[in-house]
């Protein structure tokens, strides 16, 4: 930006003193130096402030403090800058025809020169401004990133713990499915160690994942309560963030199913469009129990990692009545 800005200075300066001059008066080699020198003068003004009077002035905002250390230097190097024009065009000075005499001259060349230096100290704002919002965007990115793997580590445990649970009502009954959880239990505890530490995962395995979920349950449940999973549409070739959905499952079956209750049920579908991915789950509630105020940190958690994983490419909405407990969620793909 810098560099481009000076060679556009340069040509136009250049051109101006050419252009103007009659065939007679122009040289091109003493317009050359002209033009070389104007612009290295111009420079040294304009980086001495942007790289020390500026900044100081940045750092200790005494305004007064700052015009005084710019001042001093500043008519040093434009009066030494005139002096050279002068010696340059001496000739035509001489012959009564120089321009660079006159006050209006000193006059113009200070005004065009505090014009530069301060065009050039405003490239430093707009270069600041532009590393400061990179570098915050760089930490709120970080930030984003350490919470979601806080968010995602939260929920490994939450599973393990109502899965364990499971586990150990089978074998306090010394059920035959035992076995057969511990197997579906190692799948799972696969996919959470290996596959969900992508950012995005495959659908297909995620419903896998949600598909033994619900095989566990059901074994738990001795298959006395009614459990319906429905896919629609095509998984293949789309991904997700993974363990978004298994929050609204867990619940389902912490908060609304019982043996003991025999209004019981779990209905579960996942529809995929080649825009969307729409996922409900609509459960009983058992007496006395609500959802919205027990359910603890996995809701939290799932509705955080919506927001940062899809930020307005999300819709919850949550449904709850006497009886029933229904959350539908669509997801932008």
């Amino acid at each position: 930006m810098h560099l481009s800005f000076w060679c556009l200075y340069f040509s136009f300066f250049f051109y101006q003193i050419t252009f103007f001059r009659h065939k007679e008066d122009l040289d091109l080699g003493r317009a050359s130096v002209d033009a070389f020198t104007h612009v290295a003068f111009m420079a040294l003004v304009s980086y001495l402030n942007y790289f020390i009077w500026l900044p100081r002035f940045l750092k200790h905002k005494n305004l007064l403090k700052y015009i005084i250390e710019f001042t001093i230097p500043f008519v040093i190097i434009v009066t030494l800058h005139i002096l050279f024009k002068r010696f340059l065009y001496s000739e035509f000075i001489e012959q009564g025809k120089g321009f660079m005499a006159s006050g209006k001259f000193i006059f113009q060349h200070v005004a065009v020169t505090l014009f530069i230096v301060f065009f050039v100290g405003m490239l430093k704002f707009v270069e600041d401004w532009f590393t400061i919002e990179a570098n915050k965007k760089e930490m709120e990115n970080e930030k984003l990133s350490s919470e979601l793997r806080f968010l995602k580590a939260q929920i490994n445990p939450h599973f393990l713990f109502n899965t364990l649970n499971n586990l150990y009502y089978l074998a306090t009954v010394n059920s035959p499915n035992t076995t057969s959880v511990i197997e579906k239990l190692s799948h799972m505890m696969r996919y959470m160690l290996y596959e969900s530490n992508h950012p995005l995962v495959s659908l297909e395995k995620e419903l896998d994942y949600m598909e033994n979920y619900i095989s566990l349950e059901k074994l738990r449940l001795d298959n006395q309560v009614p459990i319906a999973f429905e896919i629609k549409g095509n998984p293949e070739n789309v991904k997700i963030v993974p363990l978004i959905f298994i929050t609204f499952l867990e619940n389902a079956f912490k908060h609304g199913v019982s043996n003991s209750f025999s209004g019981s049920f779990v209905n579960v579908s996942v529809e995929i469009s080649p825009e969307k991915i729409e996922y409900t789950v609509k459960n009983s509630k058992l007496p006395k129990e609500n959802i919205m105020a027990k359910s603890g940190i996995g809701l939290q958690n799932v509705n955080r990692r919506l927001e940062l994983s899809y930020p307005e490419k999300y819709v919850l909405k949550k449904n709850e009545t006497e009886d029933t407990y229904e959350i539908h969620l669509t997801i932008a793909i």
